[in-house]
């Protein structure tokens, strides 16, 4: 990866040309752009909170939880946490 060529699209290549030959001129944010911004960046932190959940396991399930997180060398709550995320971004499927 280390020399793989930058590709630019053509907005980030005039940026670029503006920059390196010094006719860039730094310009503040409307009100309107800073509040767009604001906006995404508070969803962006509010996906990323941790909240609260109870969900009920047969005790057999759960014991056999807590003993492969330990293989793992994880708590069993970190292990479900892991498990939910990489199903809900498709990085694995769940079959029945």
């Amino acid at each position: 990866m280390k020399n793989s060529p930058i590709i630019l699209n053509n907005e980030e290549s005039e940026l670029l040309s503006e920059i390196e030959s010094g006719k860039w001129i730094d310009k503040p944010l409307s009100e309107s752009e800073l509040n767009t911004y604001q906006e995404a960046a508070e969803y962006t932190r509010l996906l990323k909170e941790k909240k609260q959940t109870t969900i009920r396991f047969s005790v057999s399930d759960l014991a056999i939880l807590k003993a492969k997180a330990n293989e793992v060398g994880m708590g069993y709550q970190n292990l479900i946490q892991v498990l939910v995320h990489n199903y809900v971004t498709g990085k694995i499927e769940l079959k029945l």
